[in-house]
């Protein structure tokens, strides 16, 4: 029997520990690798290229939605299962346009994540039942109104530079972080700035917040 090949992402340790813990003691799931931040996710998805990344969405350096949008596009075959606390219906709205398959909350049942993982192996579509009212309600409201501009016209690379200057790092931080020039993270900072027309560094950070990009 083929085995459903897990990548868990997840900045908390003691929660991979766990999900690990459960998804082992099934006989037809199988975890290949863990990733604590976005960048490694992606990097551990397209050199691995498991059945489903099991994702959180607040995670550092890349949170999980850009995470998402870039596994998509690099390895649009691997199916993304969301696992988070959060039931905010922007975070839901996002998510599933990115290309997630399944949204399940991490206070849900074991029973249900395990039934949600298979389910999504099959390319069945996955929601809590909590998030599923909430999908629902959120499509009433948003059917008849056009979409505002949003941060979807940045590049994945001024994603992550966004949310690592509204974590706080520093221009050499960044580069460091992401093996680029510091004069290529200026340019990134330039852009951002042009295209979302914002002045200063603290306008990034509010920007960040209220786009969910990064949690306070």
């Amino acid at each position: 029997m083929d085995k459903t090949r897990i990548l868990l992402a997840d900045d908390h340790t003691i929660l991979r520990d766990g999900i690990r813990a459960l998804l082992e003691e099934e006989p037809d799931i199988e975890v290949i690798g863990e990733a604590e931040d976005g960048c490694t996710t992606v990097k551990l998805a397209c050199e691995l290229e498991p059945d489903i990344v099991l994702m959180d969405i607040a995670m550092p350096i890349l949170n999980g939605l850009e995470a998402t949008r870039q596994i998509k596009q690099r390895r649009p075959h691997i199916k993304i299962l969301v696992l988070t606390m959060h039931n905010d219906e922007e975070y839901i709205r996002q998510i599933l346009v990115a290309g997630a398959l399944g949204y399940v909350l991490k206070y849900a049942a074991a029973g249900e994540l395990l039934g949600a993982i298979r389910a999504v192996n099959q390319g069945e579509a996955v929601l809590s039942p909590a998030i599923t009212r909430l999908v629902i309600e959120d499509y009433l409201r948003w059917a008849d109104v056009e979409p505002e501009p949003s941060s979807n016209s940045l590049t994945p690379r001024e994603h992550e530079v966004l949310q690592l200057i509204a974590e706080g790092y520093t221009n050499k931080q960044i580069a460091e972080i992401l093996s680029i020039s510091i004069k290529t993270v200026q340019a990134h900072r330039a852009n951002l700035m042009q295209k979302l027309d914002l002045h200063n560094r603290g306008e990034l950070i509010k920007y960040a917040i209220q786009k969910k990009i990064i949690e306070i």
